[in-house]
């Protein structure tokens, strides 16, 4: 059996978005357990979010992903019907609405990370074997401290707490901790810039003005956003952290390959519209 390139292509495509889709469970995972050490008497509504925000944010993104997929390459011109055209917006919306809602949860996160305060009289992290304690190895994750490994953990002299929390880390630990919570931040932001721009893109290819200036403007604005969010991708990669590392690779490729869904739609537009041209004039 012979199989084309462009049915290679769609079998790529629809793999990273099924690698996307588990990435919900994988930060589920890694959530949860955090969640347990964080809120000790329990999670109620309002902080979910704080919680979860990655894990809702992840999913958000893979049903807006799979609307943008719809709009510029699944379906044809001819079915934009005006129910489907709302239908579309409509869910979009309610996506974007998570999504700034997660964004939300990121700060708060950040907050509650800069909410860590010295640990008194405490100078060995084998002194709190006994206690059930916990210490951070990273941003949301959390091993016990054991005879076994509490010397491994760390040499300091000198730990903090988080708020609430039977969990500690020492000073550089703590550093990095918030330099991940401010990337979650600043990434989670320059996401929200971009399907801004991506959003206006598709409204402007339906209305056939996707072209000029507005398109020279909005391939410079991606080229610096997505620019920052691959920094992003490798300072995860760097700290080790290889399930936001991993998001983030498979997130760049997603986009980019909704963009080249908006180029080929553009160009089978312009060939439309040269076509129609050419038989006016004939």
């Amino acid at each position: 059996m012979k199989i084309n390139g462009g049915t290679l292509f769609q079998l790529f495509k629809y793999t990273v978005y099924v690698l996307l889709t588990i990435n919900v469970y994988l930060f589920f995972v890694q959530e949860y357990a955090a969640a347990q050490l964080q809120f000790l008497d329990g999670i109620v509504a309002g902080q979910l979010i704080e919680a979860y925000a990655a894990t809702i944010d992840t999913f958000a993104w893979v049903i807006l992903l799979l609307m943008f997929e719809l709009e510029t390459y699944v379906l044809d011109d001819r079915h934009f019907t005006r129910s489907v055209t709302w239908s579309l917006h409509g869910l979009r919306a309610l996506c974007y609405a998570f999504i700034i809602y997660a964004f939300y949860g990121y700060i708060q996160n950040l907050i509650f990370m800069y909410g860590a305060t010295p640990l008194p009289d405490v100078s060995n992290l084998c002194t709190l074997v006994t206690e059930q304690w916990s210490y951070a190895t990273a941003l949301d994750e959390y091993v016990q401290i054991t005879a076994e490994n509490c010397s491994i953990l760390s040499n300091m002299d000198a730990f903090h707490r988080f708020a609430g929390m039977a969990a500690v880390v020492d000073i550089g630990g703590l550093t990095d901790i918030r330099y991940l919570a401010w990337v979650d931040v600043i990434n989670a932001a320059v996401w929200l810039l971009v399907v801004l721009v991506l959003e206006a893109d598709v409204q402007l290819q339906e209305r056939n003005r996707f072209e000029g200036l507005v398109l020279k403007l909005s391939n410079a604005a991606k080229v610096v956003l997505y620019s920052v969010l691959l920094l992003a991708a490798i300072y995860w990669g760097v700290k080790g952290d290889f399930v936001d590392f991993w998001d983030a690779f498979l997130w760049l490729i997603a986009f980019v390959l909704i963009e080249l869904n908006v180029f080929e739609w553009h160009q089978e537009s312009l060939e439309q519209a040269a076509a129609h041209e050419a038989t006016e004039t004939s």
